[in-house]
């Protein structure tokens, strides 16, 4: 799934970030910056795909260390 994701936020920037985050600013921020150019929006969708990752592999290690 998260190389869909990430896949998505390359050729499709706004899919990719709803797929990871759902509808709210983040989304509206990277359909801005698509509107702007499609490389802001895959650079910032590939950003966001791979932050959320992290935070959550950050989480499930804190949790398994408790």
């Amino acid at each position: 799934m998260k190389i869909m994701r990430l896949l998505l936020g390359v050729l499709l920037p706004p899919v990719g970030v709803f797929l990871t985050v759902g509808a709210g600013p983040t989304l509206l921020i990277n359909i801005l910056l698509t509107f702007l150019g499609w490389v802001p929006g895959s650079i910032h969708a590939v950003w966001v795909i791979a932050k959320h990752n992290q935070m959550n592999a950050e989480r499930m290690n804190a949790e398994r260390s408790s």
